[in-house]
């Protein structure tokens, strides 16, 4: 069955959802970019209060350097999340990062890499990405505005994003703007999990997320996974 990975903007928030069958609780700031950050203060507070949930992280939208970036993932490593998601973005080459990344010990956290649909993608980096020590890969979209991650790209690139992250090993997820319609057809493509946020607010991703929107939304994934 295809798991649920929801955003949560604060504290609040995800202690409303706790209990409601997240598979994955995210911890992600809305309003500060396609993978903005929570402190890292707020960060350990969330992991001493939902203790038994599986939490992730993201580092924020920074540039690729390596200093920068070494620095965020070892920070929030140390919070003691289960994931730490890393976005790689457009601009300076990824190869430094990845080789500072790969000297990393993250204490049994498990690094995800982010990467972005609407941007140009060789999906020949999820073999370095597997070879750079991360467990897995999430596709995801930069530009919210521009509709879910299938008006971007093809379900044939997407079924093809997920095989080559199977092919080694890494945990896929697939995020962008997803709404109810887009779970049975990206399920069918076989990925461990989905990703929301803006799905779950009562208008829009930067708004206050509705656990009852949660729930319509999980009990539709696992009446649709389930039909598979």
């Amino acid at each position: 069955m295809v798991r649920l990975l929801a955003s949560v903007a604060h504290l609040e928030e995800a202690e409303a959802v706790v209990g409601l069958g997240v598979d994955i609780l995210d911890l992600k700031n809305p309003n500060e970019g396609a993978l903005g950050a929570w402190s890292f203060d707020d960060v350990r507070i969330a992991v001493d209060a939902l203790k038994g949930q599986v939490l992730s992280a993201t580092i924020g939208d920074l540039p690729m350097r390596p200093d920068l970036i070494v620095s965020a993932v070892r920070a929030m490593a140390l919070c003691r999340v289960h994931y730490v998601k890393l976005g790689f973005f457009q601009g300076d080459p990824w190869g430094p990062v990845l080789a500072a990344v790969k000297q990393l010990d993250l204490y049994e956290v498990h690094l995800v890499a982010v990467l972005l649909a609407d941007h140009p993608l060789d999906l020949a980096v999820i073999r370095t990405l597997r070879e750079s020590g991360f467990s897995g890969v999430m596709l995801d979209t930069a530009d919210k505005s521009k509709g879910s991650l299938r008006h971007g790209r093809s379900d044939d690139f997407i079924g093809a994003f997920v095989e080559e992250a199977h092919a080694h090993s890494l945990l896929c997820g697939l995020a962008g703007s997803l709404t109810l319609a887009d779970i049975e057809p990206l399920s069918r493509l076989g990925p461990d999990y989905l990703g929301f946020r803006g799905a779950l607010c009562d208008g829009g991703r930067t708004q206050r997320l509705n656990p009852s929107r949660l729930m319509t939304l999980k009990a539709e994934m696992e009446r649709l996974t389930d039909a598979l």
